[in-house]
């Protein structure tokens, strides 16, 4: 089991759910660099849960305690490490899934692959929880791209069938994007937080779980980052956002839209603005060719909805090899994607220091 990132800077994620603690390793990553803790707790705060109904009631304070590679707050130049510990875990919930494993969930394609070896509490090293130590990784990577004039923001694009409205793709405002890094519900539209509240919580109340997007956006690149085919700027970036629990799907730009327009509506129309190269549009999300052309990096990834609900469903039973039914108990977030937010933020900054 492999759960690595990068090549310049390498991201390992280690840890279970309910085991004692999660945590990540990071190589590469620069030595005198002056990291701001306080930023760093910002952010695995906005993705901590229990502190909203539209998540899990579990209550975690998400503390990562750096054990090396850091030193009076600067970086050391060796590995940094760190760990959080699990102190709020119920594994007593999750015993009837050792042989009914949970439709939409892991629990079936793991037990397959490790021989039934792999730790089904809470899912294991399958589960949501493995993000606190993305967020940490990627907080950590964005406070040295900001030094090099490099922003990134996120928010819900949509839950349901609420949507907000979507980015200016050509001029992001940066007052919006310091509002949308240390919100806990991110909208850019505000007004559209109760109708998105009102669909999770009717989710919640029938025993269900619901779904949306959240949109990021890059600005501050520079044109000329990222390599043709497959090291371009979207393989790197798609990569590091399936590596995000229950990511299904990711559009660049326009994205799908783009296959029911005609070129003379989807090219961008390059002009100089005060000596410098831009478009007028942003169809193509700000990367041409795998490679980036100077203007917002914008894309959307869709989020499936929480697979583990407390209706029944139909499942099988492993070890009798039969058809069975299952009742899933434990706390479960009704809607995934108000946390999402800051871990698909996370891991685009480390895409992102990647690439440069």
């Amino acid at each position: 089991m492999s759960s690595t990132y990068g090549d310049k800077i390498k991201i390992s994620i280690f840890g279970e759910s309910h085991g004692n603690g999660i945590g990540v390793v990071i190589d590469g990553l620069p030595a005198g660099e002056k990291i701001d803790m306080d930023k760093v707790f910002v952010q695995m705060s906005r993705r901590a849960p229990g502190k909203d109904k539209t998540a899990t009631p579990r209550k975690e304070s998400d503390l990562p305690k750096v054990l090396s590679g850091m030193l009076d707050d600067t970086l050391t130049g060796a590995p940094l490490c760190a760990v959080i510990e699990n102190t709020n875990t119920k594994s007593g919930d999750y015993s009837n899934l050792l042989s009914c494993p949970r439709p939409g969930h892991s629990d079936y394609t793991a037990f397959v692959k490790y021989n039934a070896s792999n730790d089904i509490r809470g899912g294991g090293h399958f589960s949501g929880r493995l993000t606190a130590p993305i967020v940490f990784a990627g907080a950590i990577c964005r406070q040295i791209l900001e030094k090099n004039g490099i922003k990134i923001a996120a928010h819900i694009n949509s839950i349901g069938t609420v949507k907000d409205k979507q980015f200016d793709p050509t001029n992001i405002d940066i007052k919006l994007i310091e509002r949308l890094n240390t919100s806990s519900f991110a909208l850019i539209d505000e007004s559209a937080e109760e109708d998105m509240r009102n669909q999770v919580e009717e989710a919640r109340m029938n025993l269900d779980s619901i779904g949306g997007t959240v949109e990021c956006a890059v600005t501050g690149i520079e044109v000329g980052i990222g390599e043709p085919m497959f090291d371009g700027v979207e393989g790197v970036i798609a990569k590091a956002v399936f590596g995000v629990p229950a990511i299904k799907g990711i559009e660049f730009g326009k994205g799908f839209e783009l296959s029911q327009m005609r070129g003379s509506q989807s090219n961008d129309p390059f002009r100089y603005v005060e000596g410098k190269v831009v478009t007028e549009t942003n169809n193509c999300g700000g990367i041409l060719g795998g490679i980036t052309n100077g203007m917002p990096v914008i894309f959307r990834a869709a989020v499936k909805p929480t697979p583990s609900i407390s209706q029944k469903q139909k499942t099988v039973d492993l070890q009798k090899k039969e058809n069975s039914e299952l009742e899933v108990h434990g706390r479960h977030d009704p809607c995934i994607v108000p946390r999402a937010v800051p871990v698909i933020e996370a891991v685009t900054a480390i895409a992102i220091i990647n690439l440069m």
